[in-house]
């Protein structure tokens, strides 16, 4: 299936307008371990038909998320890579701002050993009792989350500490409908061809019956994105990565620094294209921008010798998804 993707400057930070695609990624935290003036620590935001899921909470995230006018009451999960304090510093104050604003529906945390002793060790420092239900699972390779339409899969990947790398996959689409062809067999609008895309046959008045691939085509594969928060070599996860429309990867280092990537169990552009051409991505995003690259020019130049469709993320861009 071919991605309509829209992107949008960084400096629109009113990202979610009136006319809503499926979903949208947002970059709220684009930078490695030290933050820079233009870039926060990392955060992704993925809107989807209505509710928010956020991979990794750096310090800063909720104000980035203000930012970005999205909304605290509508982010249902938060998956954490790992536990590496520029991916989840940000969640203690998150957490304590949602119960100033007397939230009230329940929220769930995903990520590695060690979330759930970090989070119930905070509670305290900002309050005793949150105004809404916390659900916190420590996860394992496998399905972690299912949702309207979606399922979130993770991975354990090669780093310092534990760590996940996490998949969102929407579930098959529904085939296009024709409707030159209902007309023709005379399929009239309303509930019979509502019937006919949710794949039932119906009798029409004269007795007919036609059948949903009759003017129904096949069902679509649905969006897959995949990203691999921090992650040294890993071999075999091209697996986890086929055929995303998106890959959301590190870019700690370029590939004249692949010795202290290695050492310190990172990625440089060049492994992050090579792993995209591998696994037939569609597109591939590099992110987590060590701050030693005011000009990330040079990541950009370099994973394009391996991998064409290559974009360096920047705070506040956003991509649509149809």
């Amino acid at each position: 299936m071919k991605l309509n993707v829209i992107f949008r400057e960084a400096s629109d930070r009113n990202v979610l307008k009136k006319s809503q695609p499926f979903g949208r990624l947002v970059f709220l935290g684009t930078s490695a371990a030290v933050p820079t003036v233009s870039r926060s620590h990392p955060c992704i935001a993925l809107w989807w038909r209505g509710e928010i899921l956020l991979f990794d909470c750096g310090e800063g995230a909720q104000r980035q998320l203000m930012s970005a006018s999205l909304s605290f009451e509508r982010i249902s999960s938060i998956f954490i890579t790992h536990m590496h304090g520029d991916h989840v510093l940000g969640l203690p104050g998150l957490l304590m701002t949602m119960t100033l604003q007397n939230r009230r529906r329940p929220l769930n945390i995903y990520g590695p050993k060690g979330l759930r002793p970090f989070i119930e060790s905070c509670l305290p420092m900002i309050f005793y009792q949150p105004s809404f239900p916390i659900s916190i699972s420590e996860v394992g390779g496998g399905l972690v989350a299912s949702g309207r339409k979606y399922k979130v899969y993770s991975r354990e990947v090669r780093h310092s500490v534990e760590s996940y790398a996490y998949c969102f996959k929407e579930d098959d689409r529904p085939g296009r409908f024709k409707v030159d062809k209902a007309e023709e067999l005379g399929v009239k609008p309303g509930p019979l061809r509502s019937m006919l895309v949710e794949g039932k046959p119906v009798r029409l008045e004269d007795g007919r019956i036609i059948r949903p691939e009759e003017v129904v085509e096949p069902s679509r594969p649905g969006v897959k994105i995949v990203y691999t928060g921090d992650m040294g070599n890993s071999p075999g996860f091209e697996e986890f990565c086929v055929n995303a429309d998106i890959l959301i990867h590190e870019a700690t280092f370029d590939e004249s620094m692949s010795s202290e990537a290695g050492s310190l169990q990172h990625s440089t552009c060049v492994e992050a294209a090579k792993l995209a051409a591998a696994a037939g991505v569609k597109k591939l995003i590099l992110t987590h921008v060590s701050s030693r690259y005011g000009d990330a020019s040079i990541l950009l130049e370099q994973t394009k010798r391996f991998f064409k469709d290559v974009q360096i993320a920047e705070d506040f861009l956003s991509i649509d998804i149809f």
